[in-house]
């Protein structure tokens, strides 16, 4: 789009009054280029004023350079290694040496370059869960999205961390690789001059829960692949350990960064004789609750603020399977500085088992208004409740048998990934990778299938989505290249009166989200992202087994302000071979 269009663009969403709204929130890149041209034009009707504008033009423009975000750079090598979390050796997957791998901390607007070397003996992807990669899908590491990494051989992502702050994860994509690590934390810190709702911790741990199988993960793959489903988990880790322990002074603050890693269970998490207040989940800077505990589903992260105010001892640090006949548990020590005794007595026991006490809890869970997550603008000045939505989808899972074998589906369409990453087949528009609108946009009632199931969208829709469970399980859903409201939770089958129970003042924006067994569960988005897009299944055995679609967000009109080129060094597999690496 040129700058005279793209100048017309803000006028109209300014007199139409949407220039608070996320469908048209700017960057301050984007925010500084459009002002820039608007000035432009000033000085071009004003030749009188023509050499004042140079000067305050070229003032920008040095002030621009001198704010360039930070880049960061890192080589991660991909190997198997031997470790014993339960106890036996087993094979794991290690990143420069290191199980789980290494933290990756990074601040709001971050450049990351991050060569991958792959010495596995299988093709490999890392995803960045929860980082949106704005306009950017082409460093997703799904699938659907990129070739994968060749054993012997290594791709480098580009990608930023553009306007977000808080605690992710990242962990492989590819078959059933994170069944044996290659997993760890990614923390997004605010800029420094962009305040906080909390005063500065003195540590900052992060906590990587998880349920851990002494099957290796080509073992898992087998039985997935041989038409079973998962069995139940051998045990639950704690950053990779039987007993880890947190060191802190008492008096202090401390942080810790929660995050369920596991492919099968929702987990509580709990500290002996400690409050939990919690501030931010997954970017979302929250209203500060109180709790003694908090559940923590397949894929999400929670960051809580722990006070040492207790006698100076060793407390056990908690945590459990949840909705599970066999309770799996794991524990971890906070040491004290000044200890002066080691942890006694039982482990603090949780919360009831059903699901209505963690129902309870989730809605607790409120956006904090008044704060600025990483930008200036306070959470609370973009109203979602008074948006039209322009479709509602309605996704039900469920777990068919076809062919003999149990699949996992959506809608009643069953994944399967194509030859070709669907990004790749949309852009080179090559012909019988996918078809758009290939799974219904609500349950059809009819037989499940096997298809490459795509929904289009469109760019700036503002969409409704509902998760129907009507399986006697826990689901979990996540959204790449986003984060949405969730607006509800409710028993038995979702109707349109449902909306009545709508949360739209405070719902929390997340990228993962919980469904209850026999319930539903309502998000709003903003598709403000044009891309392919993964919406999967958390739970790591059913999405390998096809509970998962991609949204493409699309606009027809080729632009850079919309959409980021293909990468140089992308790399090419499938009906992809072959083809030219530019922009079409």
């Amino acid at each position: 789009m040129s700058n005279n269009a793209e100048t017309r663009e803000l006028h109209r969403n300014v007199r139409a009054g949407n220039y608070g709204q996320r469908s048209y929130l700017l960057s301050e890149d984007s925010i500084f280029s459009q002002f820039k041209s608007l000035y432009i034009g000033f000085c071009t009707m004003r030749k009188a004023l023509l050499l004042f504008c140079i000067t305050i033009l070229a003032f920008w423009d040095v002030s621009n350079v001198k704010a360039e975000d930070a880049y960061k750079y890192y080589t991660w090598t991909v190997t198997y290694g031997t470790a014993s979390p339960l106890g036996q050796p087993q094979q794991v997957i290690l990143i420069n040496g290191q199980f789980p791998g290494p933290r990756l901390d990074t601040a709001t607007n971050d450049n990351i370059i991050l060569d991958l070397v792959n010495k596995l003996d299988l093709p490999f992807l890392l995803t960045w869960n929860g980082i949106k990669q704005r306009k950017n899908s082409w460093q997703d590491g799904v699938v659907g999205t990129n070739c994968a990494v060749p054993p012997n051989s290594n791709y480098t992502y580009k990608f930023q961390t553009k306007d977000q702050i808080g605690s992710y994860t990242y962990f492989p994509s590819t078959l059933m690789h994170r069944a044996a690590g290659g997993f760890g934390a990614l923390n997004v810190y605010a800029r420094s001059v962009i305040p906080v709702p909390y005063a500065p911790p003195a540590g900052d741990f992060s906590l990587l829960i998880g349920d851990w199988y002494k099957t290796s993960h080509k073992g898992l793959q087998q039985i997935l692949d041989s038409g079973k489903s998962l069995p139940f988990p051998d045990g639950l880790l704690i950053n990779g350990q039987g007993r880890a322990t947190f060191s802190g002074d008492q008096g202090k603050t401390y942080m810790f960064r929660v995050s369920n890693v596991g492919l099968s269970t929702s987990i509580n998490f709990r500290i002996q004789g400690h409050k939990l207040k919690l501030v931010e989940v997954e970017g979302s800077n929250v209203v500060q609750n109180v709790y003694d505990s908090l559940d923590v589903h397949h894929g999400q992260s929670s960051t809580i603020l722990v006070i040492l105010d207790q006698p100076p001892k060793d407390y056990y640090i908690v945590a459990d399977t949840r909705f599970t006949t066999t309770v799996l548990t794991a524990s971890a020590i906070l040491h004290y500085t000044n200890s002066q005794a080691p942890v006694s007595g039982p482990l603090p026991p949780g919360p009831p088992p059903g699901i209505e006490w963690s129902v309870e809890q989730a809605r607790t869970f409120r956006w904090n208004l008044t704060s600025n997550a990483a930008r200036p603008n306070p959470q609370g000045s973009f109203h979602y409740g008074n948006i039209t939505t322009s479709r509602t989808i309605v996704l039900a899972n469920s777990a068919p048998i076809i062919n003999g074998k149990q699949r996992y589906a959506v809608n009643g369409v069953s994944y399967i990934n194509a030859d070709t990453p669907l990004k790749l087949a949309d852009h080179f528009n090559i012909p019988g990778v996918f078809s758009l609108n290939s799974v219904p946009s609500s349950p059809s009632g009819s037989g499940a299938y096997l298809s490459t199931a795509v929904i289009g969208t469109s760019l700036h829709e503002f969409i409704e989505v509902v998760f129907q469970n009507d399986e006697n399980t826990m689901q979990s859903w996540h959204l790449d290249g986003y984060d949405f409201w969730v607006v509800g939770f409710g028993t038995g089958q979702w109707t349109q009166s449902s909306r009545k129970g709508y949360n739209l003042v405070d719902a929390l924006t997340r990228h993962t989200t919980q469904v209850y067994p026999n319930s539903w569960t309502a998000i709003l988005a903003s598709l403000d992202n044009q891309g392919m897009w993964n919406l999967r299944s958390a739970m790591w055995g059913r999405q390998y087994l096809g509970q998962q679609l991609y949204l493409r967000v699309y606009n027809p009109i080729p632009s850079l302000a919309n959409e980021c080129d293909i990468p140089t060094n992308v790399l090419l597999c499938g009906k992809a071979v072959g083809r030219t690496k530019i922009h079409g």
